[in-house]
This record gives structure tokens, C-alpha cells and sequence, in this order.
């Protein structure tokens, strides 16, 4: 029986904050490919469809082309939809494969996924909307099987960071039969390639003398058109994304997107795109989001003096990460100024501007505040959105007016629910 396979957003995606504000939570990045691309692993679908807030569906339909937003092509197809948090597969691909009936799916009494067998939606038209599907489950969940599954969800950001390892290790093995060969680097023979067969390099990557890659641990993953300089030591489980730089310095277990530029240490960590930390100092156990600049010396806290669980305070709510090393998180076109120093566990919003030199002792920082923790002011929008324009013709790239549009309902603080779904109750 054909497939589609749907991601959704549910009513938690506000716990990955600020990385969420900007993108669904399936779009986050734990190993070499967007969490939603880990479904390759497991299931054959005919299509793979994105399903996210109204409010930032064109700005995700701009990143993702290749994928319908919103828009559900049936195709007289069974239609999965998968939480967007979805942690591990555990049995999941094999109950829906086997399941005869429409089906519910939950963990720990929270929905992990939901099919829809084709037969139910003959009544249905080839395109449909995640409204649509909405309340059809609404009506008719009392005739859909529920079933267990070991498959395990996210529930914050830092569940996301816990698995970098693991993720670019099972994605680095899923993408091995799909290297491209042949290749054309271009490798000093002065560097150094450590276990040189679990390492991946792309097209046109340039490796300078002195640079060392260490796949002893784990595999590393150099994208194309990357420049590694003199200097620079990278160690696996690592992915290097596509047009990126890597300066002196060391990058340990992190996944760093397409077209950052990456110097100093960084360590379990993930970069989205267009970071620059061009600088020395240093980044652990962080989530950072798009355009984010770290200052000359920059550096985080990942880790108490007392070695007790560090809490993180989320939409003003203080959680315990049940972990020792959590480092920082940081929203999209957030800017540091040299010399900061960042509190253990911070939470940063998007377009922020923090300067001043000192420790930011706050817990949470609220998107568009400009000065230190020792006063803060609300970042003017017009002002924030016109760095945010330069920032990105520095790269060649213009802020589209969906994400200004986006940006400006993070200011004004009118982010909507619209387009979430919830398959908890009928």
C-alpha cells in the first residue's frame, strides 16, 4: 500500500523555544539531516508532506521546496503523521506496517504518531489540509485503534543536544551507500586524516596543512566547498555542513550547518546556518539558531562548580534538565558582543543584542533586548530588522518578507497556535 508520511506540530513545540520560534521542532538538526529526514531510515514513502503553524508555513515552504507545506496529497495512500518530536522510531515502522485499521500511537500517554488507512478517506479529495484531517480524527477516534509503542518523543532542546552522537553516527551509516564518488578535495600533505575511512569529504573541500580530522571516535562528515585552515582540529562524531569555515581551533561531537564560519572550541553543540564565530573562545553543549554572531572571546558556561543538574528557565518557567552540561540557547539573528560570558543553561531569544563584557547572569533573555544584564532595553524593530538585511548581504542573501513578517509577530509578541494538531482526544 502507497505511503505519505506527514510531520506535525503539537501544543509542546513551545518548550523548544527560541529554536522553534522561526521553524517546526522537526526541522532542528541533532545529526547531518533535519530530524523529519531521519524517516528515510525507516519507512518508504511515496511522499514525505511538512505540516507546521500557519504563521510560519511560508517561511518553512521556502527552506523546504522539495516538501508540501500544509498541503497533504493522498494519492489513495495510507497517511502517517508523525509527531515532529519524535525522539527514537522503537517499533513504530512495524505497527504501522502491519496495522490492518486506522491507529493511534502513544508513549508514555503522549501521541507519538497516527494512520490513517486509505479506505477511511475515499470520502476525502486528492489534496487535503491538516484542518481536514483534524476533524475527521475528532469524529471518528473512537474507532481507531490505540497502541503502544517504544518509540520516545523530545521534550526540550536539550534532549535534542544529548543525542548528537548517536544521530550523526546513525546518519553518517544511513548516507554511506549514497557518497558520491569520485570526489574532488583537495588535501595538504601536511594535514592529518585520523580513521580516514569514517570520513566523508564533499566536493571541493579544501584541507590546509596542520589540520587534523580525528574519526577515532566517530564518524566526521565534511559537506561541500568546506575550507578547513591551518590549525583547526576536528574530532567525531562531527558534521560539517556545506560552504563553511573552520578556523584554528577544535570542534568535538557538534553538527555545524551550511556557511558558518567556526573558530576557537565548540563542543556537543549544534550551529544552524550562517553562524559566525570566526573568533577564539568558547561554545558547549548549546543549541545556536540562524545568523547568530559571536564576538572575539565569546564564551559559555556548560558545566556547575558543584557538578549539580543545571535548570534552565523556559517561557518563565524553571525546569531541572536533569543534566549536568547544558550549556546555552540562542535564537536566530542574536548578536554578542567581544568578551561576553554566558551563565549556564541561558536562554536567548532572536534578534537580541548583548554586549558589555561581563557575565550575563540572566536565566532568560527575551528576543529583541539590547544592553547587558545590567539593563536591557527593548531593541528598536526597525533598527533590529535593518542589521538583520545587512547581516545577510554580507552573504549574498536577502531577508525575504516572510521572515520579516515572522520577525515582527515575535515583536509584537502575536505568535499564533493556528496549525498545530493535537491527537490527544477525540
Amino acid at each position: 500500500m502507497p505511503l505519505t508520511v506527514c510531520f506535525y506540530e503539537d501544543e509542546t513545540y513551545k518548550h523548544f523555544f527560541p529554536l522553534a520560534l522561526l521553524r517546526p521542532v522537526y526541522v532542528l538538526r541533532a545529526g547531518i539531516v533535519p530530524l523529519f529526514r531521519r524517516s528515510e531510515r525507516y519507512f518508504s514513502a511515496d511522499s514525505v508532506c511538512l505540516v507546521s503553524r500557519n504563521q510560519i508555513a511560508p517561511l518553512l515552504a521556502e527552506s523546504f521546496r522539495d516538501h508540501p507545506v500544509n498541503i497533504i496529497k493522498r494519492g489513495g495512500a495510507d497517511v502517517l503523521f508523525i509527531n515532529g518530536r519524535l525522539r527514537s522510531y522503537g517499533d513504530l515502522p512495524k505497527l504501522a506496517g502491519q496495522s490492518t485499521l486506522s491507529a493511534v500511537f502513544t508513549c508514555n500517554d503522549e501521541v507519538a504518531a497516527v494512520l490513517f488507512k486509505a479506505e477511511s478517506l475515499k470520502a476525502f479529495p486528492e489534496i487535503v489540509t491538516q484542518k481536514e484531517f483534524q476533524e475527521l480524527f475528532r469524529k471518528e477516534s473512537t474507532n481507531f485503534l490505540h497502541s503502544r509503542t517504544t518509540a520516545t518523543l523530545y521534550r526540550y532542546c536539550w534532549d535534542i543536544m544529548a543525542d548528537i552522537d548517536s544521530e550523526i553516527r546513525g546518519d553518517f551509516e544511513h548516507l554511506k551507500a549514497s557518497f558520491p564518488l569520485p570526489r574532488k578535495v583537495k588535501v595538504h600533505e601536511g594535514a592529518s586524516l585520523v580513521n580516514q575511512d569514517n570520513v566523508f569529504l564533499g566536493n571541493s573541500v579544501e584541507i590546509l596543512p596542520e589540520a587534523v580530522i580525528d574519526a577515532s571516535n566517530g564518524p566526521v562528515y565534511i559537506g561541500d566547498n568546506v575550507r578547513i585552515e591551518p590549525h583547526a582540529a576536528i574530532v567525531g562524531p562531527c558534521f560539517v555542513g556545506p560552504n563553511s569555515v573552520v578556523l584554528a581551533g577544535k570542534i568535538t561531537g557538534s553538527s555545524i550547518g551550511h556557511t558558518c564560519r567556526v573558530g576557537g572550541e565548540v563542543e556537543e553543540s549544534v550551529f544552524q546556518a550562517y553562524v559566525n564565530k570566526y573568533h577564539a573562545g568558547f561554545i558547549g553543549h548549546s543549541y545556536v539558531g540562524q545568523w547568530v554572531n559571536f564576538g572575539a572571546m565569546t564564551t559559555n558556561s556548560d558545566l556547575k562548580n558543584n557538578y549539580s543538574n543545571i535548570r534552565v528557565t523556559l517561557n518563565g518557567e524553571l525546569i531541572d534538565s536533569g543534566s549536568i552540561k547544558v550549556g546555552s540557547f540562542i535564537g536566530d539573528h542574536t548578536k554578542f558582543g567581544i568578551g561576553t560570558l554566558l551563565n549556564t543553561g541561558i536562554n536567548i531569544g532572536v534578534c537580541c543584542n548583548i554586549f558589555g563584557g561581563t557575565l550575563v547572569t540572566d536565566k532568560e533573555v527575551s528576543s529583541f533586548s539590547w544592553g547587558s544584564s545590567e539593563k536591557y532595553e527593548r531593541y528598536e524593530f526597525e533598527k533590529a530588522l535593518e542589521t538583520v538585511r545587512k547581516t545577510a548581504e554580507r552573504r549574498n542573501c536577502t531577508l525575504s518578507d516572510r521572515e520579516a513578517g515572522v520577525l515582527e509577530a515575535i515583536f509584537n509578541d502575536s505568535l499564533t497556535d493556528e496549525g498545530i494538531m493535537n491527537f490527544n482526544s477525540g
